[in-house]
């Protein structure tokens, strides 16, 4: 009897087409899910029979409290070599294998810059009432030659937003509580003298940030208050370092020009949710690596990995 292989969230249901499971028609079954599973409850059942759990990047949480409910549970590969919600200790006392895949941090950036864009030129506004016979241009759109761009966080991916506002000839600035002054000039960017600086003199800030406890709701009502009315905050990492209650008073008050998100509290964002509705608000469905040449290497390499566990010998695991 083959082992049991499930892949979560697959939306799209582009897992199998992205990847050549060929190789483990013998041993394994394939099954995906285009659909979330809301809670741990309706997840176990779900996963009651899977050998094998193919999950992608931090979307769904394996806490000790799953883990122990799943005890066919022997390999739970998640793309990215990072994962924060996987209790690896809790995966090692149950005999669980986890591994990671390859990742690239372009899709998150080419996503960051469509959105700031779709912002600044009013895209979507404009776009809709093209398309329902509405008024011939109703917006002038932000310029970004010459603008203030604040980056909070200058590593992999905020390094390379830096290059794009600076080919745009932005003035960019970065901040971070680790980042120095020769991090800063070796990407050709202005290091701010503090958070605050940063936000009340950009224009444009844009949040390239991993979640962590000095980061968590690090963007509050305070925070949110120094920027601009004409500016726009565009948040692609994790919905906690942004207060998700101050930003939409920001929206609907207009005190910010606008906002454009990729990540939310709740995902997937459930019908009803105030985010769904914001005014000035551009957002997507948690879109940031979800591009075809990234799933092609998460699908491609979870195979490998499937190859190499059952012969033994397990490829890139974490953490």
């Amino acid at each position: 009897m083959p082992l049991r292989c499930a892949v979560l969230d697959d939306f799209q249901q582009v897992a199998t087409e992205l990847a050549d499971w060929s190789p483990l028609a013998d041993e394994v079954e394939v099954v995906s899910y285009d659909t979330h599973f809301p809670d741990e409850d309706t997840l176990a059942a779900a996963l009651a029979d899977a050998d094998i759990v193919v999950t992608l990047r931090e979307r769904v949480a394996f806490p000790a409290s799953l883990i122990a409910r799943l005890p066919r549970l022997k390999l739970l590969v998640a793309s990215g070599m990072r994962n924060s919600v996987i209790d690896y200790a809790a995966a090692e006392a149950h005999g669980v294998t986890v591994c990671g895949t390859a990742s690239s941090s372009t899709p998150p950036v080419e996503l960051t810059w469509a959105l700031l864009l779709g912002l600044a030129r009013g895209i979507v506004e404009e776009s809709g009432a093209l398309r329902d016979n509405g008024p011939w241009q109703r917006t002038v759109g932000a310029d970004l030659h010459g603008r203030r761009l604040g980056l909070l966080g200058l590593g992999k991916i905020g390094s390379r937003v830096a290059q794009v506002g600076l080919a745009f000839g932005m003035r960019v600035t970065a901040w971070s509580q680790n980042l120095t002054k020769e991090r800063a000039d070796e990407v050709g960017v202005d290091l701010a003298p503090s958070k605050e600086d940063l936000l009340a003199g950009s224009d444009f800030v844009s949040v390239h940030l991993a979640l962590g406890d000095r980061t968590r709701g690090l963007l509050g009502p305070a925070e949110l208050a120094l920027l601009k009315p004409t500016a726009y905050l565009v948040n692609t990492s994790r919905a906690a370092i942004v207060d998700q209650d101050a930003l939409l008073a920001a929206l609907r008050e207009g005190r910010i020009a606008g906002a454009g998100v990729d990540v939310f509290d709740t995902e997937p964002l459930p019908a009803g949710h105030p985010m769904r509705t914001a005014p000035r608000l551009l957002a997507t469905p948690h879109l940031g690596y979800v591009s075809r040449a990234n799933y092609e290497t998460y699908y491609g390499q979870a195979v490998e990995n499937i190859q190499a566990f059952l012969a033994g010998s397990p490829l890139r695991r974490l953490p």
